[in-house]
């Protein structure tokens, strides 16, 4: 039972995109976003349009927003505002941050990812061990899609460069033992780099207390706009040289990473998606998640193959399944058809379905965020039963 006070009707008459006849569940792919965020991002359009450096009033205070912004990146991601940095998408800011940090690694240098990984968190490391002659070591995960911690210590070596980690599986909803990870990276030397982008939505992220050397997540699946954002620890960014415009300036640190004219009317909705989540508390979210979640699993039939955990422990609610004599497409599209957005493939988490033996056909996604109801998830069992 709930012991959170939570209103899903209250939270839902704030988003106007959730009064379509349609049940999102595709909220791994990208959440809808409260009307405090839209208004944010015209607001700045009708009230700040301008870029920085500008003697005049909105030039002034597109430079607040900048400021503001770094602000809320730093209280949401727990460090401090010089270590945000800002950026079209997760896997631009990636492959930036990875070619950054690995200018100087030699042929025969290894970077360690796992089973579980976004490839966003893969390829990147992939092409620099193309172009420079890295070693890329890939940990295992168990039957139950547990990461095997036993498997990523024997991986380490004095050539470890990095431990790249999902903090949840976008694919199986799994949760990694982050501050295990991250203890075992650093004990080889290495940095811990960690994607919270699926992460983002279902629990409060803290750089500091889980002693990550980068991390990277997205907005736009908190409840925002469509936006890379990115932790590094400042000793690590004052180290790096950064790809940059001469021009540029190189303070604050995290700004040194930000090529080019930052997305300003985004900055304004990410500060409304995060004044959005503080609103909600994640207590109430995470409880409500949770009762969700059980309900999906204590309801699915005889004729459902469930990837991942069975229970609600060690995962969020990101469930990946298949039904018997129905393929992973007729399935999502049958459930779209029916008013119910979900997902089907691979959803870029590759290794993972490959270990689960689901390269061809991958499986259908439903993802539960605090905006979803018991209704809404009792209509899709029933809509999954029916296929």
């Amino acid at each position: 039972m709930s012991t959170v006070a939570f209103d899903v009707e209250a939270v839902r008459a704030r988003f106007t995109a959730l009064r379509q006849p349609i049940a999102f569940f595709d909220g791994p792919g990208g959440t809808q976003v409260p009307d405090s965020v839209i208004d944010a991002v015209a607001s700045y359009f009708r009230e700040a349009n301008a870029n920085v450096g500008g003697p005049y009033e909105t030039s002034r205070r597109t430079e607040a927003l900048i400021a503001q912004s770094r602000l809320t990146a730093a209280d949401f991601l727990g460090c401090a505002s010089e270590e945000t940095i800002f950026g079209a998408n997760m896997t631009t800011l990636n492959f930036a941050l990875t070619r950054t940090a690995a200018r100087d690694w030699k042929a025969g240098d290894e970077v360690v990812t796992t089973q579980l990984d976004h490839d966003g968190n893969v390829a990147p490391w992939l092409e620099l061990a193309h172009d420079k002659g890295l070693h890329v070591r890939v940990v295992r995960i168990n039957d139950d899609t547990t990461l095997d911690l036993d498997d990523l210590e024997e991986k380490l070596s004095d050539r470890t460069r990095a431990v790249a980690f999902p903090i949840a599986s976008n694919a199986v909803g799994t949760l990694t033992d982050v501050k295990r990870i991250v203890e075992l990276a650093h004990s080889a030397g290495a940095l811990a780099w960690a994607d919270a982008v699926h992460y983002g939505p279902h629990g409060p992220i803290d750089v500091a207390d889980w002693d990550v050397d980068v991390l990277i997540c997205s907005p736009y699946k908190f409840f925002g706009p469509h936006l890379g954002l990115a932790f590094g620890r400042a000793e690590l960014l004052g180290s790096w040289r950064p790809y940059k415009v001469r021009p540029a300036p190189n303070e604050p640190l995290g700004h040194r990473f930000e090529t080019g004219t930052l997305p300003h009317e985004l900055l304004a909705g990410f500060v409304a998606a995060v004044e959005y989540v503080e609103s909600v508390g994640w207590d109430a979210i995470r409880t409500h998640e949770r009762d969700l979640g059980e309900r999906f699993l204590a309801g699915l039939s005889d004729d459902v193959t469930l990837y991942g955990l069975p229970t609600m422990n060690g995962r969020v609610a990101t469930f990946a399944f298949n039904v018997d004599g129905v393929s992973t497409t007729d399935a999502a599209t049958r459930l779209g058809e029916a008013g119910y957005a979900v997902w089907h493939g691979n959803y870029y988490a590759l290794e993972v379905m490959k270990r689960l033996g689901l390269e061809d056909e991958g499986a259908v996604r439903a993802g539960i965020v605090h905006y979803n109801t018991a209704e809404e998830v009792d209509g899709l069992l029933a809509a999954i039963a029916a296929l």
